[in-house]
């Protein structure tokens, strides 16, 4: 289950900052709701980072490459295709 305590952190922390940049800025309806936004976007981030973590994975694409794991082209396969890209017959 992924860590759900990300978001609710990261509001409050950009309430806190965003309350604070708005009474020193004089302009508290501005950065209050920046700063809510912001949290929120971190607590986001936060909240997905130790779930890629958990599931060891390394930022790679996850999936297979095109063309097969013998790392050729269709065009290498052969004779299988008449080479026109439309899915045709080769008559």
């Amino acid at each position: 289950m992924a860590n759900k305590a990300g978001l609710p952190i990261g509001m409050g922390l950009g309430l806190a900052l965003g309350s604070a940049l708005g009474v020193a800025l004089d302009n508290l309806a501005l950065w209050l709701s920046l700063g809510v936004a912001i949290g929120a976007g971190l607590g986001v981030a936060m909240s997905a980072a130790p779930a890629k973590k958990r599931d060891g994975r390394n930022g790679g694409d996850g999936g297979s490459h095109v063309g097969g794991s013998d790392g050729k082209s269709d065009r290498d396969a052969g004779g299988d295709s008449d080479g026109g890209g439309d899915g045709g017959g080769g008559d």
